[in-house]
């Protein structure tokens, strides 16, 4: 893909995902990398991620065929600027911010549009930093792009490719589509996980009721909500527009379910609930026009010490890597239940065979 040198400003949970897969991937690739703090580089340097071991200053960035902006938005419009007269002529301009529409507004006031592909891999995690970024958390994600409308379509067809190289899944929308989509489908979702845990915080009573029983269902809706403060700050007010435009629509519908509640509207109540859950239960692991697909499965978990340990043991011995593994607190099941998820088809059909044999409750997906 003439992808030689890669550079990477911010090496955070995303940033250092990017570059922990290429180096997993593409071994050859030199990558250079600029951070808020020299302790990141250093990590980064000893793990043998990046060449530099001293952290790296813009003027660095001349020779990358390909910069990743992966700081918050508002550090991205300021870096824009320094490398502006920096960065050679063939070279990609990219970011991984889920709000599109102010870099793109300074990438035009900068006269870099044929430079710039917005980018947004669709992946992440409440944690953050290097230390929880993983050479897998791309794979099998869709990684949006956003190119602006002067950049040329060879650079579109050389970043989308890079991206499919990394086992993501690219898909090219304007910028103004990617941020309705993710007012609705990622920045709302946090507002309201975080609404929730504040008003339970301020609803529970002093022996804090709420909080000692709230289990599977309350844990798992609010589970964003540990993500960091100042990064969805920063999106809030970048996509301000667009999220509101969804807060008073969810607002609507919200007043439409409580008035069929008060109305004590079975059929209204049920269809609602119906409704909800035919459409949750058509969204596919598999990504359209893709062959990947998802191999999990679930099985029915021991309340005992050590009972996800035995399990993990009996599939370390038998050569089988597990790609993802957690404890699903779900009413769908009726006791606790682990999902196991392996990475190609033939460990997922060992795995179940395996278990049965050991007499585990299996069910497939």
């Amino acid at each position: 893909m003439s992808v030689q040198t890669l550079g990477f400003i911010g090496l955070g949970l995303i940033g250092g995902s990017i570059v922990k897969t290429v180096r997993r991937i593409h071994p050859d690739i030199r990558m250079i990398a600029l951070s808020g703090r020299q302790s990141t580089i250093t990590k980064a340097f000893e793990e043998g991620l990046i060449e530099n071991q001293k952290n790296a200053s813009v003027e660095d960035f001349s020779e990358c065929d390909i910069v990743f902006l992966c700081t918050p938005v508002q550090q991205n419009l300021v870096y824009l600027k320094q490398l502006k007269d920096v960065i050679k002529e063939s070279c990609i301009l990219t970011d991984v911010g889920s709000v599109k529409g102010d870099i793109h507004q300074a990438v035009r006031e900068l006269g870099l549009e044929a430079h710039f592909i917005g980018g947004h891999p669709m992946a992440g995690s409440e944690k953050t930093g290097l230390a929880n970024a993983t050479a897998y958390l791309l794979e099998n994600a869709y990684y949006i792009l956003t190119p602006t409308a002067s950049v040329d379509t060879s650079y579109v067809r050389k970043i989308r490719d890079f991206a499919a190289s990394l086992g993501a899944i690219p898909m090219v929308l304007d910028a103004g589509t990617h941020d309705a989509a993710t007012a609705a489908i990622s920045h709302l979702p946090h507002v309201l996980a975080a609404t929730l845990v504040n008003f339970v915080k301020e609803s529970d009573n002093p022996e804090e009721t709420m909080k000692t029983i709230a289990a599977g269902g309350f844990k798992d809706i609010t589970r964003i909500a540990s993500s960091s403060p100042v990064m969805w700050e920063e999106i809030c007010l970048a996509n301000q527009k667009k999220l509101l435009f969804m807060l008073d629509a969810y607002q609507k519908s919200l007043s439409q379910i409580r008035e069929k509640i008060a109305k004590s509207d079975a059929s209204g109540i049920g269809s609602f609930f119906q409704a909800a859950k035919d459409y949750r239960d058509s969204l596919t692991v598999t990504p359209k026009g893709r062959l990947k697909t998802v191999f999990e499965l679930y099985c029915d978990l021991i309340d005992e010490a050590g009972g996800i340990a035995t399990i993990a043991t009996i599939l370390a011995s038998n050569n089988l890597n597990i790609k993802n593994i957690g404890i699903i607190h779900n009413r769908e099941f009726e006791e606790g239940v682990l999902k196991i998820e392996m990475y190609d088809r033939v460990s997922y059909d060992r795995t179940v065979a395996l278990l049965r044999k050991y007499h585990y409750t299996v069910y497939e997906r």
